[in-house]
């Protein structure tokens, strides 16, 4: 009992300090500029190599091409960077429905370059990175106050690896050429996922999956993406035959099919609903419905006596 008791307040001061530190990581992962920023941002800046290119196309769907194929496309730490800006011109670009997220020369990304991790290596560093990553692709996803309401689409060739794999959970849908393989790495460096992708697997997959592809490293082919939710569609293209991108823009094409407000109060909607309380969820969706409540395209549709097929 006298032990317990003496261990009282070292416990209470660990959990003190843990508390300040989540606190931390929450305010960075939230903030667009500040020291912790700044700091790491600097240090990203030193190891460059490849790029992120942005197309943006007038049919209101854009590409966006993780180009580094000397590295299977890894992220350096100039990358990490470009992906930033590149998610903030999106967030601005109001014709804007849809986005199609792709590698270059035939594979998707296989995570970080390992000389930026090497030189980051230290947990102080590594922290930052995580973070600025989790904060980026939070962003592409979840759409940081709503400001990028396109729908996305992870096109997967060759191997999505690491926090390639990562990569592609923050994409609304994920669609794979038939010899593409994700898989989640990490296990294997002594690590677990940092970029947000753990968390997006399961609300994916579900726990178990999840589970099973974390704790195995498991392969994730076309088939087995399918049967556990991952994957959305499978296309007929294979790798080398050139016609995937053209392919998954059709596919995207679905859903992006009419006025850009209205496909981009769709995406607002259902992303409150999956990431808001109920009530919070009620209210955007209210607000949201009179951005486009006798709108042009409501009024058109009025004045055309739409019906439904």
């Amino acid at each position: 009992m006298a032990l317990f008791a003496a261990s009282r307040p070292l416990f209470q001061n660990t959990r003190n300090a843990l508390g300040r530190c989540f606190m931390q990581a929450r305010a960075f992962c939230f903030s667009t500029s500040g020291p912790q920023v700044e700091d790491i941002r600097q240090k990203l800046q030193l190891f460059p190599g490849g790029s992120i290119d942005l197309h943006k196309q007038e049919s209101g769907i854009a590409v966006m091409t993780v180009n580094n194929p000397a590295r299977m496309n890894a992220f350096s730490g100039s990358m990490m960077l470009e992906l930033e800006k590149r998610v903030s011109e999106l967030e601005t670009w109001t014709e804007g429905k849809g986005l199609i997220v792709q590698g270059a020369a035939g594979t998707f990304c296989s995570g970080s370059d390992l000389n930026a991790v090497r030189a980051i290596s230290n947990p102080q560093d590594g922290m930052k990175m995580c973070m600025f990553m989790q904060r980026t692709l939070t962003r592409l996803l979840r759409l940081a106050y709503f400001r990028l309401p396109l729908i996305s689409v992870a096109l997967v060739e060759g191997k999505a690896l690491g926090g390639g794999a990562e990569l592609t959970t923050a994409c609304d849908f994920r669609l794979m050429t038939s010899d593409a393989v994700i898989q989640f790495v990490h296990k294997h460096m002594g690590l677990v996922p940092g970029w947000g992708g753990a968390a997006r697997l399961v609300r994916i997959v579900g726990s178990q999956n999840a589970l099973k592809l974390l704790g195995g490293a498991r392969k994730v082919d076309p088939h087995l993406g399918r049967q556990i939710g991952l994957v959305d569609e499978v296309l007929s293209s294979s790798l080398g035959e050139g016609h995937s991108l053209e392919e998954a823009e059709q596919w995207l094409i679905q859903f992006t099919k009419g006025a850009a407000p209205v496909i981009r109060a769709v995406k607002k909607v259902v992303v409150s609903g999956r990431e808001l309380s109920l009530e919070e969820a009620l209210k955007t969706e209210r607000d949201v419905f009179g951005t486009v409540w006798g709108g042009p395209a409501n009024l058109e549709a009025l004045a055309q006596k739409s019906k439904h097929k």
